[in-house]
């Protein structure tokens, strides 16, 4: 069988940049031969909010964790959800697009993942990290951010937008995937004006006219790297003598 390419985009106005970015994604994969699945989650009107109504016969009190599994072992997932997650299993690359809206992603797509990454099915106590469901499939972020770029950068006031994804990307770390480091796109707003407006225009279409070969890139892209499980000790803390990639996970002075 070929490879599966899923296009997830997290943005509520199909005529943005980022919809258009996500075409060109899906354009790319096709040609390379690639089976496209699609995610638009605001088209598709995807719940973000997990919760015992979602559930036909939720554990009382509720537990996220213990209603999932419970619908997994069961096979009564609900139906959006067992949709999402047959994408999931089948895609070989997931290619992500959306805005950085308040230091983060859309909490439309915090909701996907909280929804969709399901435990007991996609992820389990001991199929996690090196260990997870996900291993082999590799993750791409396509970012646009309405700061510029030297105010997102290390040293910029907005704050490192690279920093900002570490949560999603540890996210689909825990799960087992490889994340590819992403593709950030600075001053995508619309209060630009005149000759302003017309460079950022012009900036917007070379990206889409780079995007073909950014996915036939992707399995060579650079990943953003993170801790191995043989880094941590029987507690969990990082070992003295292994390396610290982020500032999340650090050693102790």
């Amino acid at each position: 069988m070929g490879r599966t390419t899923l296009i997830v985009l997290a943005h509520p106005e199909p005529g943005s940049f980022c919809g258009a970015w996500a075409e060109a994604s899906a354009k790319a994969a096709e040609a390379e031969g690639d089976r496209v699945l699609w995610s638009d989650l605001y088209a598709m009107g995807f719940h973000p909010a997990e919760g015992p109504e979602r559930y036909t016969d939720p554990p009382a009190p509720f537990d996220a964790l213990k209603a999932q599994e419970q619908a997994a072992g069961w096979g009564h997932l609900p139906a959006d959800v067992a949709a999402e997650v047959d994408k999931i299993r089948s895609a070989d690359r997931i290619v992500f697009h959306f805005p950085i809206w308040w230091f983060a992603p859309p909490a439309m797509l915090k909701g996907w993942c909280d929804r969709t990454l399901l435990h007991g099915l996609l992820h389990a106590v001991d199929q996690r990290f090196d260990s997870g469901v996900l291993r082999g499939k590799r993750a791409l972020f396509c970012v646009t951010t309405g700061a510029r770029d030297s105010e997102a950068g290390r040293d910029g006031k907005e704050g490192e937008t690279r920093l900002l994804l570490w949560p999603l990307a540890y996210t689909l770390r825990y799960c087992g995937m490889e994340v590819a480091e992403p593709v950030l796109v600075h001053g995508v707003h619309g209060y630009h004006e005149g000759a302003r407006k017309a460079a950022l225009e012009a900036r917007l279409a070379q990206v889409l006219a780079d995007q073909r070969a950014v996915i036939a890139g992707l399995a060579g892209r650079a990943l953003m790297p993170f801790n191995v499980d043989r880094d941590f000790d029987g507690e969990g803390r990082l070992r003295h003598d292994a390396p610290s990639h982020w500032p999340f996970i650090r050693h102790v002075d």
